[in-house]
């Protein structure tokens, strides 16, 4: 079983639907929500930290679509009262 390092050091099974829902909210169709899921997954292997996780499905949507990973974070900062800190973003070429 994989698991979650929650930020109080907590553990909980990894559950991919949990990025699923997370990615749809932020904008994305499900199919492709679940392809960012499973690009996650396969990174993971005994466990990882929620930080990590983040990080990563952040990567993700920045990837697919910007606007996604915008809503994700506006949706961190407003909904969950974190401040979050962004990802630096790969200097311009």
């Amino acid at each position: 079983m994989v698991s979650v390092v929650k930020r109080d050091g907590r553990r909980e099974e990894f559950v991919p639907e949990k990025i699923v829902v997370s990615a749809v909210k932020a904008g994305a169709p499900p199919d492709e929500a679940r392809r960012i899921a499973q690009a996650v997954e396969r990174v993971v292997h005994e466990e990882i930290s929620t930080e990590e996780v983040r990080r990563r499905v952040l990567e993700q949507l920045r990837g697919r679509n910007v606007r996604w990973e915008q809503n994700w974070l506006v949706y961190d900062r407003a909904i969950k009262k974190r401040e979050t800190q962004e990802i630096a973003q790969p200097a311009a070429r």
